[in-house]
């Protein structure tokens, strides 16, 4: 095997058996009929699709550019959204202004201005799609202006994407629907709404890097980071943004753990979604407390 076909880290098996078993379940579906079981696999490996993306484009899987631009168009095929859009929606925009109030996409933005409960969490993707696209837009159309190859290589991402989805409808409507775009739209509203659970009620304003404290971000510490690659070790992905992902957790333990607020540091991510989202609706003390000082004053009518 070439160098180029080797992976930068060996961790990223982990995320190569996902890449590669969830073709397998679509088409175990596809043949096989409906399961439960493999549909709840299917469905739970589309939140995976979301942060292999978000990863391999933070540290690139690979050690050379074609296996690297090979996984681009993979991710894209199965994650039901071109793979380049994470540059300038996340890159360029959350991870440089860390919820702050240039973040187009910050979760006190919108019109109900911050929040964090069930509703919130099931608004945000669409709040945030609009948010966004007007960015990515602009940055396609200086590519086309500056990077030609560049506007191309993103483009026939978009003709992949829309293509596997008029392909899947064409060769039959109904397992097209429930088998490729259903979950994929599942996982991107999960990948959207991760922002929501990451963020939501921290402290969006400068106060939040002062002191030593860092309260941008909430961390969550339970079974979610074994089984998707440690996405819930936000405060040390932020610090680190070129830190592979296997690092995260050593990070954490010894360094961002004791710098974010106690009520920023969360443990199994069910068991706050459940208290926050579901008792928060009928008991006060269950409902989290903002730590924002400006997410009251800021709503989408400000602008970026």
């Amino acid at each position: 095997m070439s160098a180029a076909w080797r992976l930068r880290h060996p961790r990223d098996w982990q995320s190569l058996l996902y890449l590669i078993v969830y073709p397998v379940v679509v088409v175990a579906l596809w043949r096989g009929g409906f399961s439960w079981i493999l549909y709840g696999l299917l469905l739970f490996l589309t939140l995976g699709m979301g942060v292999i993306n978000h990863n391999h484009h933070h540290v690139r899987m690979w050690r050379g550019r074609l296996p690297n631009r090979l996984t681009d168009f993979w991710l894209t095929l199965l994650q039901g959204h071109p793979a380049c859009v994470f540059w300038p929606a996340h890159g360029c925009n959350h991870h440089r202004y860390k919820h702050g109030q240039k973040d187009v996409a910050r979760t006190y933005r919108f019109w109900r201005g911050d929040t964090n409960d069930a509703l919130g969490w099931l608004m945000h993707p669409f709040e945030a799609v609009l948010a966004l696209y007007p960015a990515i837009y602009a940055w396609l159309g200086r590519l086309r202006r500056h990077w030609p190859g560049v506007w191309g290589y993103c483009l026939a991402q978009y003709g992949l994407w829309l293509g596997s989805w008029t392909l899947a409808l064409a060769l039959d409507p109904v397992k097209g629907f429930l088998y490729v775009i259903v979950p994929q739209l599942h996982g991107l509203h999960w990948l959207l709404t991760t922002n929501y659970l990451q963020h939501a009620h921290a402290d969006g304003s400068h106060q939040a890097h002062q002191g030593g404290q860092l309260s941008y971000a909430r961390n969550f510490e339970g079974l979610v980071n074994p089984l998707l690659f440690n996405i819930g070790l936000h405060v040390a992905h932020h610090e680190h943004s070129r830190a592979h992902w296997s690092e995260l957790k050593r990070l954490h333990d010894t360094e961002y753990r004791a710098r974010t607020p106690e009520t920023l540091n969360e443990g199994g991510l069910v068991p706050y979604m459940l208290r926050v989202f579901v008792l928060g609706l009928f008991v006060p003390r269950y409902r989290s407390q903002t730590m924002n000082a400006v997410g009251q004053t800021t709503h989408w009518r400000d602008g970026v």
